[in-house]
């Protein structure tokens, strides 16, 4: 029977059961047929075991064979494919398709590689990708739906996410730097305002600068670049839709999806009609006026600040905490100074509709408002209602279920291993996108070069995603790597962790006489590491700057005896993370009165 079998296997033929012995695919099974319309232009055959004397000491030689048991057994061109599961998948990760076909007759692929999404991660990816092996074709794509469509490449980050916030937050603190220079001797008779036309203008120039250079780069990487929404509709293709309606379809070995994540809106009445999100905000051709804030992400805080900072009236709505997943001892501060600088809260409060009253640039609207914790029910008039409620990963409308590849259901994230790649091979997934991963472009950008290299560079470094530091744009920075306190204590335990602190007085306040004590700083140690840095904040002027340096450190294994032993830059905001001897378990005061 075994030697009868492997004849079968090695001609594919069947002659002695009287079988065509030119079929491609061959099905061991008892009793049916295993059918499929993905397999119904392929010659199939079925050897039904149950209709044969010697059925039973096939099955025995087949399990010998292939380590399975079950039917359907399946082989193609004498290649042990699997069962029905198995199968199937061989189908959607292209196996199936190069097991079919003789080499010579296989079409070749259009690229060797197509990333869908233009952002940062994308972009970042197929510069890597050039530089790594100039042989290979390949092509970006940026997904476009009727939101999408007013993005160019640089995706959230450059068009409406970190650039143009960064800028509109230098805005609001120049403004701030203008009250402080009067104390230092600037005298000015001219009454200062601030233009929101003028400023909206020069950061739109400046980002269309970015988009064209992005555009000029891939075309001397030589870069397909087809501004389009992609939809995979079978395997190792996609539809190209552009803006008028036309398609073209393209082919590739690899894909890398990096589609990023949109808005996401209320699902009340009026939210889409009359209220905005951050990525209307950047290009508002008009001040907003009176504004409410609807969110307590680090978009809506951040917003919120810079608008106040321009001298608006700004309310920010929250349903629960500030920033969730980062320190809360650190976002309250946050929230804290904001309050003192004019931003008002309305805590426990979620929004329920929004009606227009008057129409206009900006016009007035009314916002019904409901506790989160009881009946009352509170009503207010705004110029401009901004939504900032977190954000949508735009995975729904690219025809993953076409190709099998797996999402997360409830976020619509997709899940990845250690290298970025989907439960489908040949489909990788980079970005805000990835299922429990930090939504943040450094990342993406990291990922999506490592990622490059590790397909056509031979490298096999992975991307980190452990102690990313990372900062928070509101009025007073807030800066952060590694743990929050309260994660780390769910972590390690409390009696294992030692908490160094201290507030602080920025040198370049005392003139002006602003915000003593104010800024904050503290670090989170591992007794039974060595006193290992596990957790690093700063709340303060310049947080960025600050954070970034002393991440190179955390990385490389920072203890509070190495910080002990370095020697400060004086005077700095960063040198109190070299001075700091106060533990949060002492109890003691920590004020400072001096330089």
């Amino acid at each position: 029977v075994r030697k009868r079998l492997m004849r079968i296997l090695e001609i594919q033929g069947l002659n002695s059961f009287n079988f065509t012995p030119s079929c491609r695919i061959m099905t061991f099974n008892t009793l049916g047929c295993f059918k499929s319309s993905l397999l119904e232009n392929c010659f199939m055959m079925y050897l039904f075991l149950l209709f044969l004397a010697d059925g039973p000491s096939i099955q025995q030689v087949l399990a010998e064979l292939t380590n399975q048991r079950t039917v359907p057994n399946v082989f193609v061109n004498g290649t042990h494919v699997g069962g029905c599961d198995s199968t199937y998948q061989a189908y959607h990760d292209g196996s199936l398709q190069k097991l079919l076909g003789d080499s010579k007759d296989v079409e070749p692929y259009d690229y060797d590689l197509i990333i869908i999404g233009g952002g940062s991660g994308g972009l970042a990816c197929s510069k890597v990708v050039y530089e790594t092996s100039s042989k290979h074709k390949y092509a970006v794509h940026t997904g476009n739906n009727t939101v999408l469509s007013i993005l160019g490449l640089g995706g959230t980050c450059v068009n409406v996410g970190c650039i143009p916030k960064k800028l509109m937050h230098q805005a609001a603190l120049l403004g701030q730097a203008l009250q402080d220079s009067r104390k230092y001797g600037w005298e000015y008779e001219e009454q200062v305002k601030h233009n929101w036309e003028i400023m909206v203008q020069a950061i739109q120039n400046y980002i269309g600068s970015l988009n064209w250079g992005y555009r000029v780069s891939l075309r001397e990487k030589s870069v397909t670049y087809l501004n389009s929404y992609g939809e995979f509709i079978e395997p190792h293709k996609i539809k190209a839709t552009n803006r008028k309606g036309q398609v073209t379809y393209h082919t590739a070995e690899t894909f890398v999806l990096a589609t990023g994540e949109r808005p996401r809106y209320l699902g009340i009445p009026g939210d889409k009609e009359y209220c905005i999100t951050s990525d209307d905000l950047f290009s508002l051709p008009y001040c907003p006026g009176k504004t409410l804030v609807v969110g307590a992400s680090y978009v809506a805080l951040e917003c919120a600040g810079f608008l106040a900072g321009l001298g608006l009236d700004v309310t920010v709505m929250v349903r629960s905490i500030l920033l969730r997943g980062f320190d809360q001892e650190m976002a309250e501060k946050v929230g804290a100074h904001m309050e003192t600088h004019g931003v008002k809260f309305i805590r426990k409060f979620v929004p329920i509709q929004v009606e227009q009253l008057e129409e206009g640039m900006p016009g007035r609207l009314k916002v019904t408002a409901k506790s989160t914790e009881g009946s009352e029910i509170i009503e207010e008039e705004y110029n401009t209602v901004l939504i900032a409620v977190g954000r949508d990963a735009c995975t729904r409308s690219i025809g993953l279920e076409t190709i099998g590849v797996k999402i997360n259901e409830k976020n619509g994230k997709v899940p990845v291993n250690d290298e970025e790649q989907t439960n489908v091979p040949y489909v990788y997934a980079i970005g805000d996108i990835l299922d429990g991963k930090l939504e943040l472009t450094p990342v993406a950008i990291q990922a999506g070069k490592l990622l490059a290299r590790r397909l056509y560079g031979g490298s096999s470094t992975k991307c980190d995603y452990i102690n990313v530091p990372t900062t928070v744009f509101t009025p007073l920075e807030y800066g952060s790597c590694g743990l929050a306190e309260e994660r780390a204590v769910e972590e390690y335990g409390k009696q294992n962790l030692e908490v160094y602190h201290t507030l602080f007085w920025p040198l370049e306040w005392t003139i002006p006489g602003r915000d003593n004590n104010t800024c904050y700083a503290k670090i989170i140690c591992n007794k039974r590491d060595n006193n290992r840095v596990i957790g690093f904040h700063v709340l303060g002027p310049n947080a960025g700057e600050v954070t970034q340096g002393f991440a190179a450190a955390i990385k490389c294994g920072l203890t509070k005896e190495l910080l002990d032993e370095t020697i400060g830059i004086h005077p700095t905001c960063a040198e109190v993370f070299t001075t700091m001897d106060i533990t949060k378990s002492s109890g003691q005061d920590i004020t400072q009165r001096g330089c």
